[in-house]
């Protein structure tokens, strides 16, 4: 992770098809575009990899999650169960659509407590969201098993996560919908993109449709399509959509060379006094994008991160801090700060997260550094990276 460390002539390839049918868009053009359908191509191959029956492209991650949302029928005033640790375009997805995010603690698998879920949920929740942060996935088995008691809908945000499986299952496939995200620092990049997963047929129709302005896509007259409901511009581009075919294509290898950077990595610091490793849940396997581990206090954890910088060992990241990915710097989600009203819905259901305090989240994030595997290192890189990292934090403490 980020696939762009390895484009090369694979990817001009599949670009260079694009431009020389001169149809950049993924709709309409059929006379002209000599075969090439490179967004109809990469749903299809990425539904495949998936195990599932559909997938459908869209613009961003972000703008995966408000699609497959919308598709399942979440609206204004529905409430969707997030972790304190992602990023922001989780709940400004949810935002986006009038629902709500309601903030839950995360636990030592830096995602959703299952316990912490079950306590927030109410009879306004739609969807528990589990975010597979950095390569790793939430107990999804319980998630799941709450989704079926209370008959929520399971919606997994795995942008960060390609290539790990949960109990045998790809991440994303496990719930009802599954996210991507194919921007420009995921391990499959579109450059800028994402893609919806899922099994329901019904919610690939809505998808493909909302994501269009609400073209119904039947027939060959893109301008005689009817509009059965009201949709957005999610769409992706064939140019985007060509980089992503190549990509997918490499995902294997792009997942070896993950584990075994992440591996050497690992393998380093479990020798070193005062670190642990974020729990991978019963069944899991990780897709290595990131190597995430605890120290003994929020003190040494910010004093091994700053004489990490300190000492040039880039990509490293202490999230407590972080201005995107972490509840305590999303000041415009606690203050509620938007350039217009916000919905009436949303200004009576969002709870007042400016008094709110998320102890256990604490615990964890403030004692967690996250290391990001790269794909462009060589082993010699990576076995130095290992014991530099190694040495600062054995000398911090």
């Amino acid at each position: 992770m980020p696939g762009f460390e390895l484009f090369g002539e694979k990817e001009k390839a599949q670009v260079n098809d694009v431009l020389d049918s001169g149809v950049l868009m993924r709709y309409g053009f059929d006379s002209l575009r000599q075969g090439h359908w490179k967004a109809l191509e990469l749903e299809s191959l990425l539904a495949k990899r998936m195990q599932v029956k559909y997938a459908q492209l869209t613009s961003s991650g972000t703008a995966a999650l408000t699609v497959a949302m919308a598709s399942a029928g979440v609206g204004a005033g529905d409430e969707v169960i997030l972790p304190t640790f992602t990023f922001v375009a989780s709940f400004e997805a949810v935002l986006a659509l009038g629902a709500i995010p309601i903030l839950v603690d995360v636990d030592d698998t830096l995602t959703l407590d299952p316990s912490a879920v079950a306590a927030a949920i109410t009879e306004r929740t739609k969807v528990i969201m589990p975010v597979h942060m950095c390569g790793s996935m939430a107990d999804l088995r319980a998630l799941k098993l709450l989704c079926h008691t209370h008959n929520l809908l399971l919606i997994e945000d795995a942008c960060q996560a390609i290539g790990g499986t949960y109990e045998g299952k790809p991440l994303g496939s496990y719930g009802d919908l599954g996210c991507f995200s194919f921007d420009y620092v995921k391990t499959v990049t579109c450059g800028e993109g994402g893609a919806i997963i899922t099994n329901n047929e019904r919610y690939k129709i809505n998808a493909d449709q909302y994501s269009d302005h609400g073209h119904d896509h039947k027939g060959s007259d893109r301008g005689a399509e009817t509009h059965p409901f009201l949709g957005y511009n999610f769409r992706i581009s064939e140019l985007h959509a060509a980089v992503g075919v190549a990509q997918l294509k490499r995902l294997d290898d792009f997942l070896s060379l993950q584990k075994k950077h992440y591996s050497i990595l690992r393998q380093t610091l479990e020798h070193v006094p005062e670190v642990t490793f974020r729990r991978v849940p019963k069944g899991g396997v990780e897709s290595y994008a990131f190597l995430s581990f605890f120290l003994s206090s929020q003190e040494l954890a910010k004093k091994v991160h700053a004489t990490l910088v300190s000492e040039g060992v880039d990509a490293c990241f202490y999230w407590f801090d972080n201005n995107w990915h972490y509840y305590r710097k999303w000041q415009h989600l606690l203050e509620q700060s938007s350039l217009g009203p916000l919905p009436n819905e949303v200004k009576k259901g969002l709870p007042q997260y400016t008094s709110t305090q998320f102890y256990k989240s604490d615990q964890w994030v403030g004692r967690t550094i996250s290391c990001l595997i790269k794909l462009g290192w060589s082993e010699d890189e990576v076995s130095q990276r290992a014991r530099k990292m190694a040495d600062i934090v054995r000398s911090c403490l």
